[in-house]
């Protein structure tokens, strides 16, 4: 059974070297096909292991096998409540994107090869359990989403792409000279999580805690992003593909916050406790700042960017919430657990909306929401979608974004009462931005940019492979809204496990 964690971490991969050696003039259903085939063996492969999960085991499926050994680095992978969900997650979306992309006519052998191995880089960082082979992962998913942005992108893509790299690719060598400090405070030296997290090696050095902590927080943080590292952000989500967008809100954001999960709360825990109060400002600020920007926005797809921003500040206020001291132990648990769950719903919910922008710039070929007006007229599916996915992401009960709003609302007032009341007002600015969006793109009298090349009819409503991408996210959506214990059952042994380390 432990080879089933490999094989799902490595197939896609394999497949996309196999795609490579194929001529470039094979006919282009080959190559999507089986891109396709790929992303549904590759969601199987994640429910046959969340089928043989036990919620209260702890981490399970671990592979361990030496890799550098006179620098203490393994490969070595697990899973558990944190990274299971967000495996699950990380495979129906790649699958959605895949089936969205299924008209893709430019380059489509090097496009689905890319996916293949971006899909990679995300389940394997999730499962890492080394901070060598967490770094690899991380490092190897700029590479390939810079790669998405150049060559398939709009007009300004590649300024965008480079904004994008510098940024995060300096944010991951921070993160690598705050693994580095770790290492060598450990002894025996090892880049081990598993073992980092049971000897706490910076168990009483407080300066040098803070230093680590700067460095593995500032990483993380330009991920994220969070507010003030977040402006390569709206450039690279405005200018990407539209599968390239869901991916990177989807998936890739939600590597900084699972690192501040994984590595910095657990292994840190001195350093995060004595610091948290930090996180709780930098995330109450993302809050405001994202909502309010947003609202600010004309396009709607940089708009929905920076409700990024703001969502992801949430998680990072409940996280900073969860460290602080002389609180009860269940509103903390509630925090993490609530984290861990709008990682998921966020992923869910942003991947639709990112995915119906893009088929508003498909019938218009452009973002601006002042080209549009009455579309619900033309498009009544795409306007019920897009109202759905706009209403479950601002936090409307019945959707998963209130449970995860409801989590981390709960659980961060006791121990933050200031912060969450202030981030409350974010919800606010999100309702009517997002309500405001919807009335001028589909309410009013219809109003339609000049009709884009190739479209059929003046604005033609979901084509079944935009639906059957969508649609299916937006269902999991309500199911995790209304029926959210199979989840929460998952991550509530290993959010009870974050804070029994955290309080050593």
């Amino acid at each position: 059974m432990t080879a089933l964690l490999t094989a799902l971490i490595l197939l896609p991969t394999a497949v996309a070297a196999l795609l490579m050696c194929v001529p470039r003039t094979a006919p282009r259903s080959v190559f999507l096909t089986v891109w396709v085939a790929t992303a549904a063996a590759e969601l199987a492969l994640t429910l046959a292991v969340w089928a043989g999960y036990r919620p209260d085991g702890g981490m399970q499926y671990e592979t361990q096998v030496t890799w550098i050994p006179s620098a203490g680095v393994s490969y070595h992978i697990g899973v558990d409540g944190l990274s299971l969900p967000l495996m699950a997650m990380t495979s129906l979306l790649f699958l959605a994107c895949a089936v969205y992309a299924l008209r893709e006519t430019r380059r489509v052998r090097e496009f689905a090869a890319l996916f293949l191995f971006l899909q990679t880089t995300c389940l394997g960082l999730f499962a890492a359990l080394d901070l060598i082979l967490f770094f690899v992962f991380f490092d190897l998913s700029i590479v390939a989403m810079y790669f998405i942005i150049a060559s398939w992108g709009h007009a300004g893509a590649h300024r965008a792409a480079l904004k994008f790299f510098l940024y995060t690719f300096l944010g991951s060598l921070a993160l690598l000279l705050g693994f580095i400090g770790l290492y060598l405070a450990a002894d025996p030296h090892t880049f081990d999580i598993v073992e980092l997290t049971g000897t706490n090696p910076l168990a009483g050095r407080s300066l040098y805690g803070a230093l680590v902590l700067l460095a593995i927080g500032v990483g993380l943080a330009v991920k994220t992003p969070t507010v003030p590292f977040h402006t390569w952000l709206p450039p690279a989500h405005t200018e990407a593909p539209t599968i390239g967008s869901v991916v990177l809100a989807g998936v890739l954001l939600k590597m900084g916050t699972y690192g501040f999960l994984r590595i910095a709360m657990p292994v840190l825990p001195g350093a995060w406790t004595e610091y948290a109060l930090v996180f709780v400002v930098v995330g109450v600020v993302s809050v405001l700042y994202g909502a309010l920007v947003a609202m600010a926005q004309t396009d709607f797809k940089r708009m929905i960017a920076y409700t990024s921003v703001n969502h992801m500040g949430y998680i990072l206020l409940a996280i900073g919430a969860a460290a602080a001291v002389g609180t009860g132990e269940q509103a903390r648990r509630l925090a993490v657990t609530g984290a861990v769950f709008q990682m998921v719903s966020h992923g869910l919910l942003t991947g639709a909306l990112f995915l119906l922008s893009g088929v508003l710039y498909a019938r218009g070929r452009t973002y601006e929401m002042a080209a549009y007006s009455g579309v619900a007229d033309r498009a009544p599916v795409f306007a019920a979608a897009t109202g759905l996915a706009a209403f479950a992401s601002l936090g409307l009960p019945g959707f998963s974004g209130f449970i995860a709003e409801f989590q981390i609302l709960a659980g961060s007032l006791g121990p933050r009462p200031v912060a969450t009341g202030l981030a409350l007002l974010g919800i606010l600015i999100t309702a009517a931005l997002l309500v405001r969006a919807m009335q001028q793109i589909f309410l009013g009298p219809t109003r339609l940019p000049a009709l884009a090349p190739g479209a059929a009819g003046p604005f033609p409503d979901l084509r079944p492979h935009e639906s059957a991408a969508v649609l299916p996210l937006l269902a999991l959506g309500i199911v995790l809204g209304l029926m959210p214990r199979f989840v929460l059952d998952i991550i509530e042994p290993a959010s009870h496990q974050v804070l029994d380390l955290l309080a050593r």
